[in-house]
């Protein structure tokens, strides 16, 4: 195999990204600032021109993902005035006209998040992954992130009826079948769309780290050793740390100089371990 490349840039995504060679990126796993947050790093953006902004960098994401890659945008809606923002719906929306197929929606599930309450609402305990694809055509390894069977297999597994033994088609017409008996004996399983996962819980002098786990996740997923994978919203360098981890080239794309080198101090004291 050849050496592993890390690339860490500073500068613009939108006029960074015009830079990287077309059919090039097998993942792009980011997380951008989200609508009217980081105002005291990133500026913050306003809801209401957030489209408007994402969609150049959109387009060159699109330009450098390999057909058979996957985009996975991390990101959420906010509450303000006793209802939620639209932007995010707003964007898948925009996203598929622009040529993008959003193939899936992944839920970030905040295991121990910090309590809180509101005068209408409770805190927000999960984000969105919003998956977006070139083409239907694309790599995907489900193997890499099976589960163990838990206590479900010495549950539902012991007592089958005859529809479980035979395929069953969903009863909501989506066409979708199981055959329950088809997991018996079988010690994993493949996890559902829900990842619950900690957040963060030392930041690394960044206000958005997400847990190394959640990179990792999507990187088993969507990539194989020496694959590359991008990110055009570095902050402290979280995905590039992971992809070297685990072996896959990698390039981030930073706009400020000060969460530029806390990447680079990051990543140079990561080593070659598989996640």
């Amino acid at each position: 195999m050849d050496k592993i490349q890390t690339k860490i840039i500073l500068g613009d995504s939108k006029e960074v990204l015009k830079t990287l060679h077309a059919n090039s990126i097998d993942l792009i796993f980011t997380s951008p600032p989200y609508a009217d947050s980081r105002k005291n790093t990133y500026g913050g953006i306003k809801p209401d021109i957030y489209v408007e902004w994402f969609l150049p960098i959109s387009e060159q994401l699109l330009r450098v993902l390999k057909p058979t890659g996957s985009f996975i945008l991390n990101i959420k809606e906010k509450a303000d005035n006793g209802e939620r923002s639209t932007y995010v719906l707003e964007l898948i929306l925009a996203l598929r006209k622009q040529g993008w197929l959003w193939t899936e929606e992944f839920i970030w599930h905040k295991k121990n998040s910090y309590p809180g309450k509101w005068p209408n609402r409770f805190r927000d305990a999960w984000e969105r992954l919003l998956q977006f694809n070139k083409t239907r055509d694309f790599k995907m390894y489900q193997d890499e992130v099976k589960i163990p069977m838990g206590d479900w297999a010495k549950t539902r597994l012991k007592n089958l009826s005859d529809t479980d033994k035979r395929r069953d088609n969903a009863k909501n017409g989506s066409g979708f079948g199981k055959k329950i008996a088809n997991w018996v004996g079988k010690d994993l399983v493949y996890p559902t769309n829900v990842l619950h996962l900690a957040p963060e819980t030392s930041n690394k002098n960044h206000s958005a780290v997400f847990p190394k786990e959640l990179p990792a996740w999507f990187i088993k997923l969507f990539t194989k050793t020496g694959d590359w994978v991008l990110d055009p919203f570095l902050g402290s360098g979280t995905t590039s740390v992971v992809s070297k981890k685990m072996l896959r080239n990698s390039i981030g794309i930073e706009i400020l100089d000060e969460y530029y080198k806390l990447a680079m101090s990051n990543i140079a004291e990561t080593e070659f371990t598989l996640f």
